[in-house]
């Protein structure tokens, strides 16, 4: 790869991502500078009341360097494809709902873990980091571009969440503490895809969700294990899923049981499209770009030839 579209590939990056890059540097930086401060602003399940805050603070607060580089590279590439998406509203509230609903989760396991084990470590450990919301973003990468194949990994982009999360999985019977990191990418992926699911409001036609079967709760495991876990799925589908389907008739969304033109899961394959469209003009306009520095790189040399 060239020096110029090496350049280009970290240029693009929107604002809102900026802005909350700054904020996770300056959320590491103050712990470290003050670990005091980790008290006060991290998930630790017995200090959680009256400190509510902390459900909110602990997924801008990365404890070590590695974790809060890991963030911001995340945060600024998957950023960079579903806001222009999105739109800034829509992503920062997704943000903010899968971060807060994450540690509701992750609170309420910790908390469970101690009265089964009755160890006080649960209690007492410092949770936070932004990968549950990464995970979530993951997933919403999966929804758009689904079979866009991601390069060098050569693997199609609706697996990411999978094999994040086999991963973390793996790595958390070699590590000490797994219980710091694995219950917030496991709660982070699902709210992610629970908020995309049934939730998310379409800004053109204002339709909530994406039933999509392509988008099912199945489609995170392999083909072989599907018909296991659909049946499962089915049942918490129609829990969530029958007031949707209750708004929608009300608001004359389908006739009977057939769904009307511009319906949810036709949006869906809509928003696909335009989501593989968004990411194969941007690859042209690098393309193009480096293309042209390149050219401007040649210029000299050539003048330089034709003058000896």
């Amino acid at each position: 790869m060239s020096f110029p579209a090496v350049a280009n590939l970290f240029t693009g990056f929107t604002r809102l991502c900026k802005g909350l890059v700054v904020v996770l540097v300056c959320g590491h930086i103050a712990v470290q500078i003050f670990p005091s401060v980790l008290t006060y602003v991290a998930l630790i399940p017995a200090r959680t009341i009256p400190f509510g805050w902390n459900l909110i603070t602990s997924g801008y607060i990365e404890q070590t360097v590695h974790e809060v580089l890991s963030s911001i590279l995340g945060l600024l590439f998957i950023g960079k494809l579903l806001e222009p998406i999105w739109g800034s509203r829509e992503f920062l509230k997704f943000i903010f709902i899968v971060n807060f609903l994450t540690s509701v989760c992750v609170f309420i396991t910790a908390i469970s873990l101690y009265y089964i084990t009755m160890q006080e470590n649960y209690l007492y450990m410092p949770l936070s980091g932004f990968s549950g919301v990464l995970s979530g973003l993951l997933v919403g990468v999966k929804q758009i571009i689904p079979d866009q194949e991601i390069s060098p990994l050569k693997i199609k982009a609706k697996w990411l969440p999978s094999i994040v999360l086999l991963l973390a999985i793996v790595i958390s019977f070699f590590t000490i503490e797994p219980a710091t990191y694995l219950p917030i990418l496991i709660f982070g992926t699902y709210i992610g895809w629970i908020y995309l699911r049934y939730f998310q409001r379409k800004q053109e036609t204002g339709f909530k969700g994406d039933p999509s079967d392509e988008f099912a709760f199945s489609t995170f495991f392999p083909e072989v294990i599907r018909p296991v876990i659909d049946p499962i799925a089915s049942i918490f589908d129609r829990m969530l899923c029958g007031r949707s389907e209750a708004s929608n008739d009300a608001r004359g969304y389908t006739v009977g049981s057939a769904p009307l033109p511009g319906s949810d899961p036709i949006d869906a394959t809509r928003r696909r499209e335009r989501g593989a469209r968004a990411l194969e003009e941007r690859l042209a306009t690098e393309r193009l770009i480096a293309a042209g520095a390149k050219s401007k790189t040649d210029e000299p040399e050539r003048d330089a030839t034709d003058n000896v």
